[in-house]
């Protein structure tokens, strides 16, 4: 009886195949394709769905669109050069280069596997840096020369510039999603990086710290940087909770102490290098840098640190100036930028010891004339400071006029060979600060403050 059930059974089963096998393959066929399918689906989010990060970022200042801050420039594209923190030149989107036996030459040989964002190959007829009395020649599809009117040994630094397509279409790990101009002026722009699966929103319209620091306690950004302090309102950002403060150097500026070297006082040398005796060994406010190079450059090779702080020194150059001795008690205005009255205060309280009248006076800009100020001065990865201290150029602001110093400056930009150049910028460096139009301070620290 059991074996006839059995039989039933079989038969049943074989009959009910046959009659809906087609049916049976076809629902089969498609539950094997929902079971892959939905195991893919469900392991995705874990292995391999994008998780993207956004970043709101906002800074004090008014940029145009030429004008945005580096920290911007870099991600979004590269230069056929770049320079390492020391100053050294490397290869970037130019694989290497050759420079014409005359110095004026220079022959830029691409990478061929570098391309846009918008996905184009990059060639030479991209290459469109806007240089003044130089010719540009593109030989081929990967190579660009440029002719110089005059030698120039700084060249390969400017080279390093970011270069973009139109609409700012660059080569960096980021493109531009989006930008947003109020007339002239960009007020934010957002980046996207498909690589590394982040957002940064650069809010760039806010006219002061006061109003930066404000847009973030709001929520209004997630991170605000290049600030002097921390102070907000009654209170400080490292109160408030879930917020991670850094603090960094800005080694793109050097704080400095500038002596109109014109003024009746100021034009005495004695004076100047007592006054340069007074400067504290360190400051709270930056790393201290007391050359015009900065310490870290590949033509710093002497660690020059001539002027620490001997007020006894000091005293002596100072009263045996010949301002103080025709004049009798020295007086000095001191005009400052406003975050760096506090460096002013500290200086002028050493100042009044060595019986020196010191006025303040807060300023926004470099006045058209003054005796003293402080400010500071861009420091570019290249020790050429032709501009800075050379006798011809309107730049000068201190009215220096050393003609040693001048022919260093000169033969500084002519010189392409490397030692050359280190020997030439250490006589500079030498010799500037033993005639000072300056005293040298530091680079400032900033912070920056963002949310966990």
């Amino acid at each position: 009886m059991i074996v006839l059930r059995r039989r039933l059974l079989i038969w049943l089963i074989k009959a009910y195949v046959k009659r809906w096998r087609k049916s049976i393959a076809i629902y089969f066929g498609i539950g094997l394709f929902v079971f892959f399918l939905f195991n893919r689906i469900l392991s995705y989010p874990i292995t391999r769905m994008p998780f993207i990060e956004k970043e709101i970022i906002g800074m004090v200042g008014a940029y145009t669109a030429d004008r945005l801050p580096a920290e911007i420039l870099n991600k979004i594209s590269r230069g056929l050069t770049k320079a390492s923190d020391d100053g050294k030149i490397f290869s970037d989107i130019a694989q290497k280069w050759k420079i014409s036996p005359n110095g004026k030459g220079y022959a830029f040989f691409l990478h061929k596997n570098i391309y846009f964002s918008d996905g184009k190959n990059l060639t030479s007829k991209d290459i469109a840096y806007d240089f003044s009395d130089v010719s540009v020649i593109r030989p081929d599809k990967y190579t660009i020369v440029f002719n110089l009117r005059d030698i120039y040994s700084p060249f390969l630094t400017t080279v390093a510039r970011p270069i973009f397509k139109k609409g700012f279409v660059g080569m960096g790990d980021y493109r531009v999603k989006k930008i947003k101009l109020n007339g002239d002026f960009v007020e934010s722009i957002e980046l996207y990086s498909e690589k590394k699966k982040k957002i940064y929103i650069y809010q760039l319209f806010y006219p002061t710290d006061t109003a930066l620091k404000t847009a973030f306690a709001l929520g209004e950004v997630t991170k605000i940087t290049n600030l002097s302090d921390l102070s907000f309102k009654n209170t400080t950002f490292s109160a408030f909770k879930n917020t991670a403060i850094a603090k960094k150097v800005d080694y793109d500026k050097l704080v400095t102490l500038f002596f109109n070297t014109k003024d009746s006082a100021l034009s005495s040398k004695t004076l100047r290098e007592g006054l340069s005796y007074t400067m504290l060994d360190n400051f709270d406010q930056g790393e201290r840098n007391s050359g015009p190079l900065a310490h870290f450059s590949y033509a710093n090779q002497g660690g020059v640190n001539i002027y620490r702080q001997d007020l006894e020194h000091a005293k002596l150059l100072i009263e045996g100036s010949e301002t103080a001795t025709t004049e009798g008690k020295l007086s000095l205005a001191i005009d400052t930028l406003p975050k760096y009255e506090k460096t002013a205060k500290i200086i002028a309280d050493v100042w009044t010891k060595l019986n020196i009248n010191v006025e303040i006076r807060t300023v926004n800009q470099i006045p058209s004339s003054f005796q003293v100020f402080l400010g500071e001065f861009n420091v570019s990865s290249d020790p050429d400071q032709y501009t800075l201290w050379h006798s011809s150029q309107v730049n000068n602001i201190t009215n220096y006029d050393n003609k040693r110093i001048d022919k260093l400056l000169e033969d500084g930009r002519k010189e392409l060979d490397i030692e050359k150049r280190i020997n030439i910028y250490s006589d500079f460096q030498k010799y500037l600060l033993s005639d000072p139009p300056a005293s040298f301070l530091f680079f400032p620290y900033y912070y920056e403050v963002s949310k966990k």
